[in-house]
């Protein structure tokens, strides 16, 4: 194993691509953030703690890429081949390549999160630290990225395991907001990824689940996404 993490972090580390969407997911998800801390009128009066975290639902896209193209470009490269002849246990290559994006994606949300509550804190004088908010939304970005990372051992393509990805962050919360029977509704919120593990941001209102539970729902997609994709990994051909 330790062969494994070590080859899939020299890949990583001397990637000329992956520094610009680190620091991509660190400005857009602080800077989003502080956009939104700059309202005005009632909005600023709701939830300030998940108000200084808005930038998450954009950071979300940029570390679900960032996964996508970790499995992706083994692929679209043709090193898939090598790769495996090197590394004959493919859930090796799986779990070494989930182990690395993991580390990456919460050191770069670590410095997202806190530089989206410090502008939140600067610009929002009544704004004060929820702790289970900022420990929630680095778990969450990790959490997406692994999911991401299981969607694209699963179809092996990167066009299409963005679209797949891109399609449970964004479209799927829509579909469950036009659901018109509350009951189902809120059944959806409850079971949808992004709905229930962006609950473990507020700290105000009635929400559909409970914040932790809600963090679990979206750990247990990331786990059935791994465990499908390491499923494909090992019964096909690279």
């Amino acid at each position: 194993m330790r062969s494994a993490l070590h080859a899939e972090w020299t890949k990583f580390r001397t990637n000329p691509g992956w520094p610009a969407l680190l620091v991509a997911i660190v400005v857009g998800t602080a800077g989003v953030s502080a956009a939104a801390d700059g309202c005005t009128g009632g909005a600023c009066t709701a939830d300030l703690p998940r108000l200084s975290l808005t930038g998450v639902q954009l950071g979300q896209a940029v570390v679900a890429l960032l996964a996508v193209l970790v499995m992706g470009n083994e692929y679209s490269s043709g090193l898939a081949a090598v790769t495996y002849a090197a590394v004959p246990r493919r859930l090796r290559v799986l779990a070494a390549k989930a182990v690395v994006v993991a580390v990456v994606v919460a050191a770069a949300s670590i410095v997202a999160v806190g530089g989206s509550l410090a502008v939140g804190n600067w610009l929002l004088p009544a704004h004060h630290l929820v702790p289970r908010t900022a420990v929630g939304a680095v778990l969450y970005l990790v959490l997406i990225a692994l999911l991401a990372l299981g969607a694209t051992t699963a179809v092996r393509n990167p066009a299409a395991a963005s679209g797949i990805v891109l399609a449970l962050l964004y479209a799927a919360p829509i579909l469950t907001m036009v659901v018109s029977d509350p009951t189902w509704a809120k059944r959806l919120q409850q079971a949808e990824p992004v709905s229930a593990g962006l609950a473990v941001l507020a700290t105000t209102g009635d929400q559909p689940i409970g914040p932790w539970k809600g963090l679990g729902v979206l750990a247990l997609w990331a786990l059935a996404s791994l465990l499908v994709g390491a499923t494909f990994l090992v019964r096909r051909d690279a």
